[in-house]
């Protein structure tokens, strides 16, 4: 019998999978779930939480293990996992990814950063941070986030068999997609050995944060706001869909550019930046001025579009969003 590594005060080992819609996270929670379920004999539940379908919206994946003589009676979201998968690093910034971890707990990024530097990102006291490249893997295998991602877990769960695991791929893929197979192999295989770890041990005399649960607020005739205003609106300015990028962006060459506009009529999300000027005859005319990469979200259907190669594809650099971004009117006009 499989015996599992640690369990809280109702006997269950629990993961969560931090992530935005596009990048696999409900699918690769089902695949953990099975693979301790039929794979090694444990009890097992998975189920996730998102809201709107849209490439870039939050989306957290729940799994629970427990021993066959445990019953899952609790289907409430993971508030403290002992394992963390963050599927996008950047989705620290409008997330507290790390909530309500202990101090022993396994916390698994997307990053290509190194773990000092993710933990000061995180906010981490202490802690294990596992990194792993995986929007790099999956690109140079031409496959998904995903599946290096899964590889990764499984080395963090070693109660788990990534042999039951592979065979999932295979029966997944072998009838429709067969010539996905072995990339999907390899994705996973690269994920499991290319993964590294550090631990931070918490300092001497610190606790951890305690868990402050996300709740909704319950508003009453004492606790609402006076008439009834909504004091955080949704707004463009306060958006960010930097994290919804997998790996790719377009970069925008001024010299090709014939500011045709046929990029700014197929942008789902008005990422380009538009001035007034005057032409070569003196007629009022629109130029296109840069990309402002906060409303990106990297789908590249701009490159495709543009006629000249004015615009291409570029594999995302850190950094490089912040400082080629050129910000919109409205956003100065704020500030």
């Amino acid at each position: 019998m499989v015996t599992l590594p640690k369990t809280n005060e109702l006997g269950f080992f629990e993961i969560r999978l931090e992530s935005i819609g596009g990048l696999g996270a409900n699918l690769a929670g089902k695949m953990l779930a099975e693979a301790g379920v039929v794979g090694v004999g444990l009890n097992g539940v998975s189920f996730s939480s998102y809201g709107s379908e849209k490439k870039g919206s939050a989306v957290k994946a729940h799994i629970r293990f427990c021993d066959i003589h445990t019953n899952i009676r609790d289907t409430s979201p993971v508030e403290r996992p002992h394992v963390v998968g963050v599927f996008h690093e950047s989705l620290s910034k409008t997330v507290n990814v790390v909530s309500g971890i202990y101090e022993d707990s396994l916390v698994l990024v997307n990053s290509t950063k190194t773990p000092e530097e993710l933990k000061e990102k995180l906010r981490m006291m202490g802690g294990t941070i596992a990194v792993i490249d995986a929007i790099g893997i999956s690109l140079e295998e031409k496959n998904r986030v995903n599946m290096a991602m899964l590889g990764a877990l499984f080395r963090l769960c070693p109660f788990l068999n990534p042999d039951t695991m592979k065979n999932v791929i295979r029966k997944s893929l072998e009838k429709k997609y067969p010539q996905a197979v072995q990339p999907a192999l390899n994705t996973f295989d690269r994920g499991y050995n290319e993964v590294k770890f550090q631990t931070f041990a918490l300092p001497e005399g610190q606790q951890m944060p305690a868990y402050i649960r996300q709740d909704t607020p319950v508003l009453g005739f004492e606790t609402q706001p006076m008439g009834g205003v909504i004091t955080n609106p949704g707004n463009s300015i306060l958006k960010d869909l930097s994290i919804s990028r997998a790996g790719m962006m377009p970069n925008f060459e001024d010299d090709k550019c014939i500011h045709c506009a046929a990029c700014d009529t197929v942008c789902p999300d008005f990422c380009f930046v538009w001035d007034e000027q005057a032409d070569k005859k003196g007629r009022p005319q629109m130029f296109l001025q840069g990309i402002d990469y906060q409303y990106c979200k990297g789908c590249l259907k701009c490159v495709q579009a543009c006629p000249t190669e004015a615009l291409t594809s570029l594999r995302e650099a850190d950094g490089y969003a912040e400082q080629h971004r050129i910000p919109h009117r409205f956003d100065l006009a704020a500030k």
